[in-house]
């Protein structure tokens, strides 16, 4: 904000700061998990989610929170590599996005014997609540036989269970092996019936196993080409999910 009268910066210095305070406090309620402490008091989380948050404010741009779900258990998976790159241009090169990974792993099977008295498993609440506060999702999933993945087939089917926490939301697939244009043609199908929208430009198809290498030995992204095309789709994504919330 650029004021020319100088006797004025005080006052609207001190504004800006009350302001922030409120709505830091406000984001801060929307994710109680970043508030509690290691036990070396360290709050990485909760200071790069304020950061976000000054930097919207400032700019008068929404943060856009973004679920991101691995459809690959595997540690060094490229699927998760793919994410952790998300994560880090999301921190250094996009400007109102928050993308934070969201585990699959812990969830049981669908089985609705697991619903007691309309509530869910622990596992399952937490990951439903995590989809719940999001504003839109990117999922990462390689292709088994032709489709999506158990871990986002099982996810994706918890969440729809009442109240559906996909609908409304917008989203965006990205595959880092071949054969994943198959699991997002799936993922689209699934999509419809959940009202859960996916960005149609641009797509996102790699295979990580032709050379040259696009990931080093612990499935962190490397290649500074793929990284742009992934900043793209964050980029996509965060335009469609401010369209259909009506902010731009």
């Amino acid at each position: 904000m650029a004021i020319s009268v100088n006797h004025n910066l005080g006052f609207w210095n001190v504004r800006i700061g009350f302001l922030l305070e409120i709505r830091l406090r406000v984001y801060a309620m929307s994710y109680p998990n970043c508030s509690k402490r290691s036990k070396h008091g360290e709050i990485e989380k909760e200071e790069a989610i304020e950061k976000e948050v000054a930097v919207s404010i400032i700019s008068k741009k929404p943060v856009i929170k973004v679920a991101a779900i691995c459809g690959s258990l595997r540690k060094a998976s490229y699927n998760r590599g793919l994410i952790r790159a998300a994560i880090e241009l999301s921190k250094e090169q996009i400007e109102g996005l928050h993308v934070e990974y969201v585990e699959t792993a812990a969830l049981p099977m669908l089985n609705t014997d697991l619903e007691v008295d309309g509530r869910f498993p622990a596992e399952v609440e937490e990951f439903r609540q995590k989809i719940l506060e999001a504003d839109c999702c990117l999922f990462a999933s390689p292709d088994y036989n032709y489709s999506v993945t158990p871990i986002v087939k099982n996810a994706l089917d918890w969440g729809s269970r009442p109240p559906n926490v996909w609908a409304g939301k917008a989203a965006a697939a990205v595959s880092a092996v071949g054969g994943g244009r198959r699991a997002q043609y799936h993922l689209r199908q699934i999509g419809v019936v959940l009202d859960l929208h996916f960005i149609n430009k641009p797509e996102f198809y790699m295979n990580a196993h032709r050379p040259p290498g696009k990931f080093n030995v612990d499935g962190d992204l490397v290649d500074s080409d793929t990284k742009e095309d992934l900043k793209e789709i964050l980029l996509s994504l965060q335009a469609f999910t401010m369209r259909l919330q009506g902010k731009c």
